[in-house]
């Protein structure tokens, strides 16, 4: 799945998508960083709007708020992720959502919208605590290779470790090229250390060296992700996999 963050972005994953049909499927959103254009060139929105009905296109977003960093003004970032929710629930797609250092803005603006299509809180990086009030409004929680960085107590890996996150609500991905999974196999926990493969092991030395992110990294971070929840590689796999299919209504 190819993500749109800006109308040409996403008019780019839309022309791949085409380029390779049931193989790369693709997205239509502003990012927050990138609001700004949308205000400055209004115009621009309708470009966006008639990518995003285009059979290819399976998912509006990435959308939301990201207040790490000023790219955007927030208001001109929380104007354009109302457009954007309007925009899913029209056409009935879901939504994959950014967001960071803005959660009680994000839920203040969802919370106000009925008859919202499924929502995917898209490589999350937050607090188990931040994490239960999506889960509790139903929504999906996606992961990427930051299950290697973060080392709290009360982040991602407690999520999966304590049983928070279910299976029916959980979604992997890679943010490629950013987000790779880079730790060194001996920073591991030892219980997750012994359950990887060698393969793995192999996949995490290697971005831990040339630091980009690719799809076939996924084996790794699912192997991370089922040693933390004490599961098998192959349950995790099947489950995000099923999730995907339902979710984006591919076959």
């Amino acid at each position: 799945m190819v993500h749109g963050t800006s109308v040409k972005s996403s008019k780019e994953a839309l022309r791949l998508s085409r380029i390779y049909p049931d193989i790369i499927y693709s997205t239509a959103g502003i990012h927050p960083h990138d609001s700004k254009s949308i205000v400055e060139e209004p115009s621009t929105w309708f470009d966006l709007e008639h990518i995003a009905q285009a059979q290819e296109c399976v998912a509006v977003g990435p959308c939301g708020l990201d207040y790490q960093r000023d790219f955007s003004e927030p208001d001109a970032q929380k104007q354009i992720f109302a457009k954007q929710l309007h925009l899913a629930i029209r056409l009935n797609k879901p939504l994959l959502i950014h967001e960071r250092s803005a959660q009680n803005d994000l839920l203040e603006i969802l919370d106000k919208f009925e008859n919202l299509p499924p929502v995917v809180i898209r490589g999350f990086m937050g607090t188990a605590e931040e994490a239960l009030k999506y889960l509790d409004r139903r929504f999906y929680i996606s992961l990427t290779g930051y299950l290697c960085k973060d080392k709290s107590d009360s982040g991602v890996r407690r999520l999966l470790d304590n049983g928070t996150l279910p299976l029916d609500r959980l979604l992997v991905e890679t943010d490629a090229p950013f987000m790779y999974p880079n730790t060194r196999a001996s920073k591991l926990p030892q219980h997750v250390k012994t359950a990887i493969t060698e393969r793995s092991l192999l996949y995490l030395h290697r971005y831990c060296t040339f630091q980009r992110n690719e799809p076939c990294s996924l084996p790794a971070i699912v192997e991370m992700i089922a040693a933390f929840m004490k599961k098998t590689p192959d349950e995790v796999a099947l489950a995000t996999a099923f999730n995907a299919l339902k979710l984006f209504g591919l076959s």
